[in-house]
């Protein structure tokens, strides 16, 4: 089948078919304003390690970029627009699949140490990181894993430390979730019970020390769940990461290594991270080859990506959902910021010392008009100062700040009203509009502050 490409804005195509080969793949592009479904007609092929369920029709979320893999062969069709559509025979997915098969190999053996009361060493299953440059799968592959094994009956936990795109939840948050069975096509990572840990900004960048301090907090509170589910420290995890891999980026990749304890690396820099974790024990460092059907993505696409993240978690994916929009006084809650906090004065350094910023220090902000379009996190804090070390119940966006108005009231003056000169008049509200994804009341006055923001057409 010739490759083809199709405009977003042109009418779309009648449904059409394609007969994939063997170990073949489908690799296509939905456009973001476009329909685009599939269906299975004959044989057997899945979506990032989901199968396509038999002659029923599948839609495909705008914006999509997926690899449709049969592995007996298939016949598809497609039902839409797409961007670009073409089959290719060059898949790494012989290679990820005998992966998954020595994971799973390690579960087992884990699940078998744990019955026979073996330590927490020998039961703890393969916890697996994925590192490698930008767009270079790390977010598909961690799908395909998870898929398989929890296809096989695990429930493997995924851990996402890419804050710049945001795969269980919105940009800007480390997170966690079990996978209980294969990702849904449509919907994608299921909810029911994340973790999350909000960091409020795209890039480690802004504040690294933070970003280390909640990847280690989130390190702890898994560790405590594994520490009484046996079976979940067999099934072990799969833990995303940014694409940063040089410098800071680097550093953290390390950090986060040693922070989650991992003992398998994924990764498309086998030679930097073997050599740096060649002195560590029951570390493996496994090269995997980069899919050749990978979309390299700009900067500017990046960014149209988070805020369409941002839009999924209020409308969700199909827009199908309507978020609440609420009002609240200034004085029901409390806003905060994560660094940045006062330097210490001189005179109360050392001689010599310079003052320093403290990075994780909590800072009270004050609610103005700036916060107009940004995104704040509801934390399951009960104090301020347990704000850092808690995860997080959701997020608002804040689509009005009213601070005060301004009226003038004209004088009466020997029975007539004069409209100059008149009295200035303070008509004092303080509310802070907001839209959130159900109605009610916030369950906590706590909220974080970010830089993420996001403007509703």
């Amino acid at each position: 089948m010739a490759a083809t490409a199709t405009a977003g804005a042109a009418a779309a195509p009648p449904p059409r078919q394609c007969k994939l080969d063997p170990k073949s793949e489908l690799r296509v592009e939905v456009p973001p304003d476009a329909p685009l479904r599939v269906r299975l007609v004959a044989g057997t092929a899945e979506i990032f390690g989901t199968e396509l369920p038999p002659e029923g029709w599948v839609p495909i979320p705008p914006r999509s970029k997926i690899a449709i893999f049969t592995w007996h062969g298939a016949t598809l069709e497609l039902d839409g627009v797409t961007e670009s559509e073409y089959p290719s025979e060059e898949t790494p997915m012989v290679v990820y699949v005998n992966t998954h098969a020595i994971l799973d190999a390690r579960r087992a053996r884990a699940r078998a140490a744990a019955a026979q009361g073996g330590d927490l060493e020998a039961s703890q299953g393969p916890r697996v990181i994925v590192v490698g440059p930008t767009d270079s799968g790390k977010s598909t592959l961690c799908k395909m894993l998870l898929s398989w094994a929890a296809k096989l009956g695990w429930k493997p936990t995924y851990v996402d430390l890419d804050i710049g795109q945001g795969s269980i939840t919105i940009p800007g948050c480390i997170s966690a979730t079990p996978i209980e069975k294969p990702i849904d096509i449509v919907d994608g990572i299921p909810l029911e019970m994340p973790l999350v840990y909000f960091y409020g900004h795209p890039t480690p960048s802004i504040n690294p020390d933070v970003y280390k301090v909640l990847m280690k907090e989130l390190a702890k509170t898994l560790e405590r769940q594994f520490s009484g589910n046996a079976e979940s420290r067999a099934a072990g995890m799969v833990i995303n990461t940014m694409g940063w891999v040089e410098g800071l980026g680097y550093e953290l990749l390390l950090n986060a290594i040693e922070t989650f304890k991992a003992n398998v690396v994924l990764e498309k820099l086998w030679k930097m991270l073997k050599d740096a974790v060649q002195s560590k024990p029951n570390i493996d460092v496994v090269k995997l080859q980069k899919s050749e059907g990978v979309v390299l993505r700009n900067s500017k696409y990046r960014q149209k990506t988070r805020s369409f993240r941002i839009k999924e978690y209020f409308y969700g994916i199909a827009n199908d959902l309507a978020p609440h929009s609420n009002i609240v006084n200034f004085s029901d809650i409390s806003v905060y910021r994560i660094g940045g906090g006062h330097q210490a004065p001189r005179s109360a350094l050392p001689i010599g010392a310079e003052p320093v910023a403290d990075p994780t220090r909590l800072v009270a902000v004050n609610i103005s008009t700036d916060m107009i379009h940004t995104v704040l996190a509801i934390s399951y804090a009960k104090e301020p100062d347990e704000i850092i070390s808690s995860n997080v119940a959701g997020f608002i966006h804040v689509t009005d700040v009213d601070i005060q108005r301004y009226a003038w009231k004209p004088l009466l003056v020997c029975g007539l009203y004069l409209c100059s000169p008149g009295v200035n008049v303070i008509h004092s509200r303080k509310k802070l509009t907001y839209i959130a994804p159900c109605p009610g009341d916030l369950p906590s006055r706590l909220l974080i502050a970010s830089s993420l923001t996001w403007y509703e057409a």
